[in-house]
């Protein structure tokens, strides 16, 4: 059931307070219709109340405006875009004022614990992720390791019937293993740890390209991005997400990956394709792991940004502000 306006509920009931105090007030007055005297005051009442009713519908659409405008500042909050604020309008009244500045303080509220218990659980996940890669490459890859010795050293041994088995065994072990070692650097990237953003970058473009068959490219226009231990893991877990993306639905046949601003005060990271584009939808619904791209940049402070390249595909632009740099 559709339920009326505020605004069109205080406008009808207006309306027929006017219409019956006019009709209570001919009524008692007794006006004559039948003669020109009568008529013509009847005319006049008429006139008064639609003056009054268009003065009434022009005074309630003046004094609801900063409510409506209020209203649509609620409807159109998204929690992933901080810093939208209901802003005071002409003539609000104080009631709505004390509406307006109560919704901007639960606002900063939501925004600061969204942005806290968010920011604990990417820090609790990539925790779990460092344990988990550092058991497959230290027990699981190890003990692997170990079988493949000792199949190498039964093979040694073996009757000429078993060798060719065992020789498969072994090389089926060694699969397994290298499996496992590309496993637990998606999960922690040890580049990252061991020598920072950029080779990390630069090795996981050259992995992508190696493992799908598309060229892919890396540029930077310097060594050591000025970027904390957070920032530089964003940036990693969103280039390796858009990566991802391309390898799945793209069809690209090349790929750029740049970063620009090492020395600045803004680092701008883009992965750049050529291949079918994004459809609208995807990026508006957040499909295709958009939604995790975006939590990261928020709490990291940066911009995303998905656009259309020219000449078709798909370019992922994210903006991180360097330590020391002031927010604009």
């Amino acid at each position: 059931m559709r339920r009326t306006a505020l605004l069109s509920q205080v406008l009808a009931v207006n309306t027929l307070l006017v219409v019956a105090t006019v009709f209570a007030a001919s009524v008692a007055a007794r006006l004559d219709l039948s003669d020109a005297s009568g008529a013509r005051q009847f005319l006049v009442l008429v006139a008064a109340i639609l003056a009054t009713l268009l003065a009434n519908n022009f005074v309630m659409r003046r004094r609801f405006a900063p409510l409506e405008s209020l209203t649509r500042t609620m409807e159109c909050v998204d929690l992933t875009i901080p810093g939208i604020r209901a802003q005071p309008q002409h003539g609000e009244p104080a009631d709505v004022a004390r509406l307006r500045q109560a919704f901007n303080l639960m606002l900063s509220r939501l925004e600061s614990e969204r942005s806290g218990s968010a920011t604990a659980v990417l820090r609790a996940q990539e925790a779990e992720r460092a344990r988990v890669a550092r058991d497959l490459h230290d027990e699981v890859n190890q003990a692997l390791a170990a079988v493949s010795l000792r199949l190498a050293a039964t093979a040694e041994h073996a009757p000429p019937e078993f060798a060719e088995e065992l020789a498969e065994t072994q090389r089926l072990a060694g699969q397994a293993m290298q499996e496992l070692l590309g496993l637990a650097r998606e999960l922690r990237p040890s580049a990252l740890d061991d020598h920072g953003l950029l080779p990390a970058l630069r090795t996981q473009v050259r992995l992508f390209g190696e493992r799908w068959g598309i060229p892919a490219r890396f540029a930077a226009d310097g060594t050591r991005p000025l970027l904390g231990e957070f920032e530089q893991l964003v940036v990693y877990r969103v280039v390796q997400e858009a990566l991802s993306n391309i390898a799945r639905h793209a069809h690209a046949e090349n790929v750029k990956v740049t970063v620009m601003g090492c020395n600045g005060a803004q680092v701008k990271v883009s992965v750049i394709d050529d291949g079918v584009g994004l459809a609208p939808e995807r990026v508006r619904d957040g499909g295709s792991g958009l939604v995790g791209m975006r939590e990261r940049a928020l709490l990291a402070g940066a911009r995303l940004e998905i656009v259309p390249t020219a000449g078709g595909g798909t370019t992922v632009e994210l903006t991180v502000r360097a330590r020391g740099a002031r927010s604009s």
